[in-house]
């Protein structure tokens, strides 16, 4: 690993440190991915920490798998170009900010369900319901089921900061031929951001909530993302340096 550079490498040491660090927890009956994931802000178990701790878990290997591999890959060449304080601050900036669009969307979700949730329920999924997901169940009753889910299940993963990198790349090698799995064809890098950005659009409003990706946390990514890369721009042509 020592060509890659240093902040990439510690961040892929990070997250797979914790990837398994939740499964020896799990041996021992402790929830990692419980405890250290994005909770909802109404939660009993939200904890503001968590918009740090929640993109170094993990759901199982294929996640961390393409999580990591797009790290790696374009983490490499976006700290390369931008130097490692500039590219952390980026990773941890977009991270949290696509938690905070996570909870902003589930807060919506939440207030357009709750008129149609009985108050005994919404009681009970206050009360017992976190406890209730910790042990990797839910209410069978399908209100009550959903409701749930929505308060007291976690976010986890480095998705949203991975979006962000994606973007990054895209932004500063526009047209960088890339290729896609299953795809015989190069496209260019920023058709791929724009279309992985619609996709994701297009799943956060089409998808049920109950999909188990957070579709809009992985926009919210791209969204602060392109919002620094703007402000950083825009800072630069002020003092007389540009780049692309």
């Amino acid at each position: 690993m020592n060509s890659i550079p240093t902040v990439t490498k510690n961040l892929l040491i990070i997250n797979v440190l914790a990837f398994f660090g939740m499964i020896v927890a799990e041996k021992y009956g402790i929830d990692l991915n419980y405890w250290l994931g994005l909770h909802f802000v109404l939660s009993e178990d939200f904890n503001a920490a968590q918009l740090i701790t929640y993109m170094f878990m993990h759901g199982g290997w294929t996640h961390i798998f393409f999580n990591m591999f797009a790290v790696w890959m374009f983490g490499s060449v976006l700290e390369q170009v931008w130097g490692p304080k500039r590219f952390l601050f980026y990773y941890l900036v977009c991270g949290i900010g696509a938690g905070l669009v996570q909870e902003l969307v589930t807060g919506i979700r939440y207030w357009d369900m709750l008129p149609g949730v009985p108050p005994e329920m919404v009681d009970l999924a206050m009360r017992e319901g976190g406890s209730v997901i910790e042990e990797g169940m839910n209410y069978s009753h399908p209100v009550l089921g959903a409701f749930n889910a929505l308060l007291n299940g976690t976010t986890v993963g480095a998705s949203g900061a991975v979006y962000a990198i994606l973007l990054a790349f895209g932004m500063l090698f526009p047209n960088q031929q890339m290729f896609i799995m299953f795809l015989p064809i190069p496209i260019k890098a920023k058709y791929i951001v724009i279309g992985y950005a619609l996709i994701e659009l297009y799943s956060g409003f089409i998808n049920s909530p109950m999909d188990n990706v957070a579709h809009f946390a992985h926009l919210g990514g791209m969204v602060f993302g392109f919002i620094l890369i703007m402000y950083w721009r825009r800072r630069n042509r002020r003092n007389g340096f540009y780049y692309n």
